[in-house]
């Protein structure tokens, strides 16, 4: 099936699942879903021309591995990065050591800094696109005076450039704690941007992904920390490559892209309205990083391919049907929507077991996991629907339902 094809009407595998579905009054009913037959994706042989695109990838722990809460993450280095060549195989970019990966949520400063180093030089043999993020997540627990923010940041941002990756300056919650109004902001981001050796990527985290970062800009009111972000763009605009916005506001992010100086791009982080973002409005439009594309991959790879031909109908039959799932994934509490990146990985074969550090893979119910798998089956991205079924009657059995 190509992407000019809708994934409506496919064939049935024959498998039949009764899958867990939730009641308005809270009660559990088993409705029965027919597997559908994979979907034939077209591969590219090249990353697509008309948008720029990177999908946030997660790390999967070594089997066995302590992943509980607090404990130091234990990587499966094969695994975790076979996920990104997955990525840069469909002629995605990879967003490396973003929030996806757990940056926050059990991800330690060691960890993240190994997984940089050998991801960009994976990426850098296979030829392939990657960014990657610098934060101040190294700090230790406590207040910090912006001196000390400062210099957390410019660590890591040495160590990304080293490693050859291009920086994201990541929202830093270190940050949000000390800096009393907008002034502080600019003042630690110029610094910033003046002495990063390329342009960089701005990324404005919303609270609706981590509550820590209310307020960032100097505002809790959108407009003025917008004007505030605008200001530090404005001033550096050699600098700054584009600007990843996740606030899912897609009326937001329309105005927004219409304000940034001329070749800064909007990188959309809207996990919501992608397939409208990215499409544009036929003067502008958004790039993409997004967590969600990790989870879709092969629809996404598709539909830029389809949108670098002039075919906007077979961009849309291809995204359009993910729209549900990433709704779904990213649903509140929206923090933990690595779980269902990390568990449509496990069906999809890509890692032993369905296992998060810090023990995140409990982090959304069976129930909502088998939501996930239908919502997946019906977009046609489950790499092997057949596996995928197995897997999930396997853990929908350990968690008490007969499937």
């Amino acid at each position: 099936m190509t992407a000019a094809s809708t994934t409506a009407g496919r064939e049935l595998t024959g498998t039949v699942l009764r899958l867990p579905r939730r009641r308005p009054d809270g009660g559990v009913d088993l409705v029965e879903h027919a597997v559908h037959a994979r979907v034939d994706w077209p591969v590219p042989t090249a990353p697509a021309t008309s948008r720029r695109a990177f999908a946030a990838a997660h790390v999967v722990p070594r089997t066995g591995s302590e992943t509980v809460p607090g404990a130091p993450a234990d990587l499966d280095w094969d695994a975790t990065l076979a996920v990104r060549h997955h990525l840069w195989d469909l002629g995605l970019g990879v967003a490396e050591a973003m929030d996806t990966a757990q940056r926050g949520m059990g991800l330690d400063p060691a960890a993240t800094a190994e997984l940089v180093r050998r991801s960009a030089s994976e990426a850098r043999a296979a030829g392939a696109r990657i960014v990657a993020g610098a934060g101040t997540d190294q700090l230790p627990p406590g207040r910090h005076d912006l001196a000390a923010v400062t210099a957390a940041y410019e660590e890591q941002v040495a160590r990304v450039e080293a490693s050859g990756a291009q920086v994201v300056l990541m929202a830093s919650r270190q940050l949000a704690a000390a800096a009393t109004h907008a002034e502080e902001y600019q003042q630690v981001y110029a610094r910033l941007l003046a002495q990063a050796q390329g342009p960089v990527v701005l990324h404005w985290l919303g609270e609706v992904f981590d509550p820590a970062l209310a307020g960032y800009w100097g505002s809790r009111d959108v407009a003025e920390a917008t004007a505030s972000f605008l200001a530090v763009v404005r001033e550096n605009p050699a600098k700054v490559d584009g600007v990843k916005v996740s606030l899912l506001d897609a009326e937001h992010e329309k105005a927004l892209r219409r304000r940034l100086p001329a070749g800064v791009r909007l990188y959309t982080g809207d996990d919501f309205n992608y397939p409208d973002l990215v499409l544009g409005d036929g003067e502008f439009h958004s790039d993409a990083l997004l967590g969600i594309f990790a989870a879709i991959a092969p629809a996404a790879s598709a539909a830029l391919q389809a949108l670098d031909a002039g075919d906007v109908a077979a961009y849309r039959a291809a995204l359009d049907p993910t729209v549900a799932l990433a709704r779904h994934v990213f649903a509140a509490p929206t923090p933990h929507y690595k779980a269902g990146i990390a568990f449509l990985s496990w069906l999809d074969g890509r890692q032993p077991g369905f296992q998060m550090v810090a023990g995140l893979h409990s982090a959304r119910s069976a129930v909502h996991q088998a939501e996930t798998f239908r919502l997946a089956d019906e977009a046609g991205v489950l790499a092997d629907p057949e596996l995928a079924a197995r897997r999930l009657r396997a853990y929908l059995a350990v968690h008490g339902f007969d499937a």
